[in-house]
C-alpha cells in the first residue's frame, strides 16, 4: 500500500472500510462500512516499487523526453477485521 509514516513493527488502524465480507455475508459500505475497521501490523515501512518510465515525443519535431518514477511504499500484515 501506499507509504505510511509509521515504523517497523507498528500497529495501525483503518477506520474507513469501503467492503466487509464475513462468510459469504458482504457488506458494501455507501461510502464506508459504519463501525467496521481493520488493524495491520507493518511489516517494512518504506521499501520502492518498480520503475514506471515516462516517455515524451512529438513526431517531426525532434522533441523526446524520457523520465522515471518509483514510488514508494509499505508492506502491512492484516491481523484483525472487525465489522
Amino acid at each position: 500500500m501506499e507509504k505510511l509514516g509509521s515504523e517497523d513493527g507498528a500497529k495501525v488502524t483503518f477506520d474507513r472500510v469501503l467492503l466487509v465480507n464475513d462468510d459469504g455475508k458482504v457488506t458494501v459500505g455507501a461510502p464506508i462500512v459504519e463501525n467496521a475497521s481493520v488493524t495491520a501490523e507493518v511489516i517494512e515501512s518504506e521499501r520502492k516499487d518498480k520503475k514506471v518510465i515516462i516517455f515524451k515525443m512529438k513526431r517531426r519535431k525532434g522533441y523526446r523526453n524520457k523520465n522515471g518514477h518509483r514510488q514508494r511504499h509499505s508492506i502491512v500484515k492484516i491481523t484483525d477485521i472487525k465489522a
